[in-house]
């Protein structure tokens, strides 16, 4: 390796490193600052905080890496640039595409670095996160209910006054409202003395053991004028156990469903579901229409051939002519109870199918991201590395407003692909590499411009053709002078 590949290399490695630590700094950051309803008060001690936050980790390394990328090649070729290095380099008869020889071949390191990652951290991670979220309350079942609050766990909410004891399991106030199934049913309120939190890693039920309380609940007269007593049943006991599914807490009303798996797949496993979801997809599809021919008596049924073909007594256009009032009566009454039941049931197996559709379009879209990910660092150096030569700026200043302005188009346009596909709107392989497609051109454009030394904009062509067209409209209006 010559001197002048050991410089580049190194000088963009220290960029690329110190923009990826902040980066990823503030994105941990952003983390914390989505899930702090489940960290904050809730008594964990500093090792499961520590697993929480590195359990997240991986799933933040596609959003920081292509946007370090872009930066640290601005950053770079920027300050190459306005330190007259190119010039030095072009003087010497080093081109652009020379200069950028070994910086290419460490991202294309880096981009199988980022599909190995991608591939098999990432998936781990995630089910390492989404299990230790579910399961948290196992760890440490007294921190699924925080001292002085209302505490929604599954179908209550629960407050105490005080918890005291080695892990925070003696409660001392326990208060505790039973949600409504449906809205006008019974409400129920359980008030207690001290109670007790008991809980098995193996078992995914966290038991509620209360001591002295009482027991109230609301009635619902079936007579209207009744109501306004607001009648209710209260009892008292001396010990009462309450069994609460742990699968109901941390759970978190976000947009990404932790209950989906797709996350969680390699590329092999994904391709494996893939082919069993479409199987299953076909299967139900082909069931369900043979289902709903026979229950409207459509039949494929060979044709019947009659030897002794016998006239027949044509049949009268109105076919309800030929029964009374009441047998027609009957007659409408069955046809439109069985219209209603099959457009219900087609309506019922069709939203059943598009989700079905839906979930095999968020494992398409899972595996292609794997593969857009290593594809993106590419896209973001050859746009990072011209524009910081076209632009000449180093720094924090211009390159940041350049790498964000990009990144932000970039990870809209890739969000918005991914929602249309997932909804059906475009094929999961156009959803997921659209903001590739729309932004690779502008890579060829700034890529030739830099080599061709011609800007960021070649404003002279725009301009010359339009100062013509004045000078001649102002030469044919002004009259000539005499002599």
């Amino acid at each position: 390796m010559k001197i002048l590949d050991k410089y580049l290399l190194k000088t963009f490695l220290i960029t690329f490193t110190t923009v990826f630590v902040i980066l990823f700094f503030i994105f941990i950051l952003q983390t914390v600052w989505l899930f702090i309803s489940e960290l904050a008060g809730k008594d964990l001690d500093l090792i499961l905080v520590v697993k929480f936050l590195l359990f997240s980790m991986p799933r933040i390394i596609p959003l920081v890496l292509p946007l370090s990328v872009l930066l640290a090649s601005i950053m770079t070729f920027g300050n190459l640039a306005e330190n007259y290095e190119f010039a030095a380099m072009k003087s010497s008869g080093i081109s652009l595409q020379r200069a950028m020889r070994v910086l290419i071949a460490f991202i294309f390191v880096l981009s199988i670095v980022a599909f190995w990652f991608a591939n098999n951290v990432i998936p781990f991670a995630e089910y390492k996160f989404v299990n230790f979220r579910k399961n948290i309350a196992q760890a440490k079942p007294a921190m699924a209910i925080a001292e002085g609050q209302f505490n929604d766990v599954g179908t209550y909410n629960i407050k105490v006054n005080k918890k005291s004891g080695e892990n925070g399991n003696i409660l001392t106030g326990v208060t505790i409202h039973e949600k409504a199934n449906n809205v006008g049913e019974n409400k129920t309120v359980i008030k207690a003395k001290n109670g007790k939190l008991i809980s098995n890693e193996k078992s995914s039920i966290l038991k509620l053991v209360l001591n002295d309380g009482y027991y109230y609940q609301d009635v619902t007269p079936k007579k209207y004028e009744d109501r306004a007593k607001l009648p209710f049943v209260k009892a008292s006991f001396k010990k009462q156990i309450i069994n609460i599914d742990l699968s109901e807490l941390n759970k978190v009303d976000d947009n990404q469903e932790i209950s989906s798996t797709n996350g969680m797949l390699n590329v092999s496993e994904l391709r494996y579901t893939l082919d069993s979801l479409n199987k299953n997809l076909d299967n139900e599809i082909l069931s369900f229409s043979e289902n709903i021919n026979q229950r409207v008596g459509f039949k494929k049924q060979p044709p019947v051939v009659i030897k002794n073909p016998k006239k027949k007594k044509s049949l009268p256009n109105d076919l309800l002519s030929l029964y009374d009032n009441k047998q027609k009566l009957d007659i409408l009454k069955m046809a439109t109870s069985n219209v209603t039941s099959n457009i219900y049931s087609i309506e019922a197996t069709q939203k059943e199918l598009k989700d079905k559709q839906r979930d095999i379009n968020k494992h398409s879209t899972a595996l292609y991201e794997k593969f857009v990910i290593a594809f993106a660092c590419f896209l973001m150096f050859f746009i990072g590395a011209p524009l910081g030569a076209i632009i000449r700026k180093g720094g924090l200043g211009l390159p940041i407003v350049f790498a964000v302005l990009i990144f932000i188009t970039f990870h809209f346009i890739n969000t918005f692909g991914k929602r249309l596909s997932q909804e059906g709107g475009m094929t999961p392989f156009m959803g997921s590499w659209m903001s590739s497609f729309i932004l690779l051109p502008l890579a060829i454009l700034l890529t030739y411009r830099a080599t061709n030394d011609n800007g960021l904009i070649n404003f002279d062509a725009i301009t010359t053709p339009i100062s013509q067209l004045f000078q001649k409209i102002s030469e044919r209006f002004t009259p000539a002078q005499k002599p």
